[in-house]
């Protein structure tokens, strides 16, 4: 799909869609996560649950102060009692600070695994996952998705503890007070909760919508700004147009946030007006109950009272945080939405090791198969192919014909369906996953380059590579000259995919950072494309200089790049068409002969 044809997809996908079916989750595996903390956590339960039973003490002293010191005046007990609450409220302010840091720690950390065990998974998925996912959708599910988790994980989870404790503590001591007025006070309860459930599976659809649309907000800020989507939309004068769409698109995010504070906002101010009112009721009952005669004293009424203002606040709590929590759990959905894609690339048990000097580069393709679906055609049938160690074989043929995808199987970023794959007898993918990488450099047509210096992108692959080592990799690239005309060198910084550069000096720079890892064979999928054929040319000589006794493996659309390979492979809409050297492919007059003078290629 075009770049054009992508945004509007992720723009005019419409906001008024439904939110989504309920989200089903399994709550034990969200638990999980917070195992490796369980004594840290079970150290912050412990201040929780002291604080809360310091709570419990409050209700019966109030209750004394009212029946006892003030109706007898007694000052020295006055004293000793408000001493007592100021004691109590104390100390619980310092325990809360230990949960606050506590809870800090353990939030963060946990924070902090879910973003590498996710980042890590991604890693060990195979190049058919990011081939059908858009880059920003990915992002999204690391950024937007965990962040939105922060505030559930760092401050809720002891909000709702400690709220859960308070609750507990004064419907107990409420009981104890005076179980009738208990009984009273729980009759907003039920309701409470009912709403409080409905709530949360309307928040808990609205936020998988959300999600949904931030991470097609993502990826239209990812393609549309990237160095080349800010070309193609200057080029075209579209940049209103994707102004316009973006807009749309925020515009959607912002009304799904709003709908997810706002829903059942008045079912739930239904509840906060019934829980307020129950204190006014209390003291009705109350003054009924003294009326008839029924032992409640003032200071019994009182402290109900206070006990009931004291639960509104942690009620409230936890009825929010329910909802929050309901909310999370289609965060958590998309998460392991992906945790649970299983690679289908996998290393093998027991893998085979082999050291990179012991690599001879030979390499051979039995009976090849493969295709990128099941519901798609092979591109490659019935390949054989034999590459003897040390030598050059370069692979042709017309665009679609399976040349690229040829490469993809030698380096497993694909398995084939069928047949075997081998270098130096060993299947490659019994190969552990660094003695591959080790065997067999590549390098595309499209380089990427990270957004730092150039040396720093030539160490990618060799950390501790002198610089007399990336001075040689260079020149062997034919891109030295170059870089040591830059203003500072190889400190020069390469920019967003090294859009400083042109499209055949980042395949230089790509080239080198290749052979600085010195590896036996080397794999040039359309690697010198942007080249003029005069530097094409030099680095040719110079990687036969270079790599003598290594194995080169060259694709190409352009015939020249090949002409004096050992061995030259055509490919023809996945098979083997016809194979030989330059010289005798031209006598035979077939499909490279066919392709030489597509390309009005010299055929002498």
């Amino acid at each position: 799909m075009g770049a054009g044809s992508s945004w509007e997809d992720l723009a005019d996908a419409s906001g008024d869609e439904p939110a989504g079916e309920r989200v089903k989750i399994d709550r034990a595996r969200v638990w999980r996560i917070f195992a490796p903390y369980r004594w840290r956590l079970g150290g912050l339960l412990a201040l929780i649950a002291f604080t809360s039973i310091l709570g419990i003490f409050t209700p019966f002293i109030v209750r004394a102060i009212v029946d006892d010191a003030l109706v007898n005046r007694d000052l020295v007990l006055l004293l000793a009692l408000v001493g007592a609450l100021i004691g109590f409220a104390a100390v619980a302010a310092v325990v809360q600070v230990g949960e606050i840091l506590i809870a800090s720690r353990v939030g963060q950390a946990v924070m902090h695994d879910l973003r590498v065990r996710v980042y890590r998974h991604l890693h060990r998925l195979s190049l058919r996952f990011f081939t059908s996912s858009r880059t920003g959708e990915v992002q999204s599910r690391i950024s937007n998705d965990i962040g939105g988790m922060q505030s559930l994980v760092t401050n809720s989870a002891v909000e709702l503890t400690r709220s859960a404790g308070a609750v507990c503590v004064s419907l107990v001591a409420m009981l104890v007070l005076d179980w009738k007025l208990a009984l009273f006070s729980f009759l907003a309860l039920p309701f409470s909760i009912w709403v409080n459930r409905r709530i949360g599976i309307a928040r808990q659809r609205i936020t998988t919508r959300q999600q949904e649309r931030l991470a097609d907000m993502s990826s239209l800020v990812q393609e549309s700004l990237s160095v080349q989507g800010v070309v193609l939309s200057r080029t075209t004068a579209r940049s209103a147009r994707l102004v316009e769409r973006f807009t749309r698109t925020s515009r959607d995010v912002a009304r799904l946030e709003v709908r997810s504070h706002t829903a059942g906002q008045w079912e739930y101010s239904l509840v906060i007006l019934l829980v307020s009112a129950m204190p006014a009721l209390t003291y009705l009952l109350g003054g009924i109950l003294m009326g008839t005669g029924a032992p409640v004293t003032i200071g019994t009424l009182v402290a109900m009272i206070a006990l009931q203002e004291a639960l509104i606040w942690p009620l409230e709590e936890l009825l929010q945080l329910g909802v929050q929590y309901r909310a999370a759990t289609a965060l958590f959905a998309r998460i392991f939405d992906y945790l649970d894609r299983e690679p289908d690339i996998v290393e093998a048990a027991e893998p085979v090791v082999v050291a990179q000097p012991d690599v001879r580069g030979h390499i051979r393709l039995k009976d090849v198969t493969f295709r990128y679906a099941e519901d798609l055609p092979p591109v490659l049938r019935r390949i054989d192919l034999d590459i003897p160690g040390g030598s050059r074989v370069g692979i042709v043929g017309t665009t679609g014909s399976g040349k690229s995808t040829l490469g993809y199987l030698l380096a497993r970023l694909y398995d084939v369906d069928s047949g075997v794959v081998t270098i130096d007898g060993v299947d490659v993918r019994d190969l552990g996953f660094t003695s591959l990488a080790g065997m067999l450099g590549v390098v595309t047509q499209e380089p990427y380059l990270l957004h730092a210096s150039i040396a720093d992108n030539l160490r990618f692959t060799k950390e501790n590579a002198t610089d007399a080592e990336l001075v040689a990799a260079a020149k062997v690239a034919q891109i030295h000259d170059v870089i040591a005309a830059l203003p500072e060198g190889y400190d020069t910084l390469v920019g967003e995919r090294g859009h400083r550069f042109s499209g055949g000096e980042k395949q230089r720079l790509a080239l080198a950072r290749t052979l600085l890892a010195d590896p036996p064979i080397l794999l040039l999928d359309e690697a010198t494309s942007a080249l003029d054929t005069r530097t094409e040319r030099a680095i040719t000589a110079a990687l036969d200089a270079r790599m003598a006794d290594r194995t080169i493996i060259t694709i190409a659309h352009r015939l020249s790049t090949v002409r004096h390979a050992d061995r030259i492979i055509v490919l023809d809409r996945g098979e083997i068409a016809e194979q030989g050297t330059h010289e005798e492919l031209l006598t035979r007059d077939g499909r490279y002969a066919d392709l030489v003078a597509a390309n009005h290629q010299p055929t002498a």
